[in-house]
């Protein structure tokens, strides 16, 4: 029989990877995770909660899973039974949560059934409890509020950790904030403890309890802590307060927290739902293959002929030329006038996507080498025309070259372009001041 909390003294020293040890095998008995990085995360998770004042970020944790009956809200159970101060609801209103959060010591909020709140029936009515939640995942991140019944400005804080469980993917900017467990039916032959809250309640909380004690004191430690991170920028900060800990338990959980960062995070990054506009990038720079240019009319063909792509039915008509060009111009890339063997047309030249593709595409995507010298640059005029490099002066005039047509007629049909020859001597220039003259020409035929 357990004993209860309050017979529960804290750990000593040398115990303490025992108490993550039990933590993590009371999640094991009534749950089966998808797999022993999920397993290490949890209970890293949880007893991260234990000690909210001593981090910057809040981690958010996001259970779901593809359909019902895949054990979320029974693991939102464990770590309700578990974690520090914990606020269940399956529904609340954004004042309501404001309000819970807003006390020196912030509950942790729980949120079951989270896709009735952000799934695709809700649509944007609850963008101000989403706004809570991505906010409160860093400290300092206040609400401010008028309240016209005292004539007052109040700031409400918003820093809170927060665990939300539901059936497929939870908004985008809460999970880029999460810890992210992806949770499966049982198969046949798992089998997992029934859980019975008046039973088994009781001694999870004494669990919870030892976590308090051993963790309060080493507060300032756990604040002060700058633990060497696998990862940077938003992954780095919300998985920080869990290797903290972990390197605070010590024993093996430092590696082990470590490597479910490493295996976690390369997993939520090959399953994430990339934005529309990145997927376009991604999307054109396999279109494009080895050419240096393309004209928006072969673009967009290459584009919609893609049958795993979504351009085809983007919009009544698919993909077009201006939501194309409304959709890049967001990264800086504009269409311009290009030289084909054909003619003239509008598109889009290769190198003007470089920067864009390594900024923001998948590795696997970007182009090779340095991002400023594509595989097939374009050069200046000057260099084109084999003349010396312009030196900002204004442009001769008449120009060397014809110009196009809009029958595009000479210097359109890949044929050569007729040299320049001297008014005098009627002997070919090879280098045109704009006097179409040899220097100190006499007007004699060579």
């Amino acid at each position: 029989m357990n004993p209860p909390a309050s017979e529960h003294a804290a750990e000593p020293a040398d115990t303490c990877p025992e108490i993550l040890d039990r933590l993590r095998a009371a999640l094991c008995r009534y749950v089966v995770l998808p797999s022993g990085e999920a397993a290490d995360a949890v209970t890293l998770w949880i007893a991260a909660s234990h000690v909210q004042p001593a981090w910057e970020h809040a981690p958010r944790l996001v259970i779901r899973g593809p359909e019902k009956r895949c054990g979320k809200s029974r693991l939102l159970d464990i770590v309700d039974a578990t974690c520090h101060a914990p606020l269940m609801t399956v529904n609340a209103s954004t004042p309501a949560v404001y309000r819970s959060i807003g006390l020196d010591e912030p509950p942790t909020l729980l949120i079951d059934e989270a896709d009735t709140i952000f799934g695709p029936k809700a649509g944007d009515s609850n963008e101000d409890l989403r706004g809570i939640l991505n906010a409160g995942h860093q400290r300092g991140r206040q609400a401010i509020r008028w309240d016209a019944s005292t004539r007052r400005l109040e700031r409400i804080p918003t820093f809170a950790m927060a665990a939300l469980a539901g059936i497929g993917n939870m908004p985008d900017t809460i999970e880029d904030r999460a810890v992210i467990i992806r949770m499966r039916r049982r198969a046949p032959g798992e089998a997992v403890a029934p859980y019975r809250t008046k039973r088994d309640r009781p001694p999870l909380r004494a669990l919870a309890e030892q976590l308090t004690q051993w963790l309060r004191p080493h507060l300032d430690d756990l604040q002060a802590a700058e633990p060497a991170m696998p990862v940077e920028d938003r992954a780095a900060d919300t998985w920080e307060p869990l290797v903290a800990v972990a390197d605070l338990a010590a024993a093996g959980w430092p590696d082990r927290a470590r490597h479910a960062v490493l295996t976690m995070t390369a997993d939520a990054a090959a399953n994430a739902n990339a934005s529309p506009r990145v997927q376009l990038l991604t999307d054109i720079h396999t279109a494009y293959g080895d050419d240096p240019a393309l004209p928006t009319a072969t673009l967009l063909h290459r584009l919609k002929s893609d049958p795993d792509s979504p351009w085809a039915t983007y919009g009544m008509a698919g993909l077009t030329g201006k939501r194309l060009g409304d959709m890049l111009r967001e990264f800086g890339i504009r269409s311009a006038n290009i030289r084909l063997p054909t003619g003239q047309a509008k598109g889009y030249h290769r190198a003007d996507f470089t920067d864009a593709w390594t900024r923001y595409c998948n590795p696997d995507t970007t182009p090779t080498g340095d991002p400023s010298h594509p595989s097939q640059p374009h050069f200046p005029r000057s260099q084109r025309d084999a003349l010396p490099p312009w030196d900002g002066s204004i442009r001769p005039s008449p120009p060397i070259r014809p110009g196009l047509t809009c029958t595009n007629d000479l210097g359109t049909d890949g044929t050569d372009t007729p040299q320049p020859t001297c008014i005098h001597c009627r002997q070919p220039l090879t280098y045109n001041d704009g006097t179409n003259t040899h220097p100190n020409c006499t007007g004699a035929s060579a």
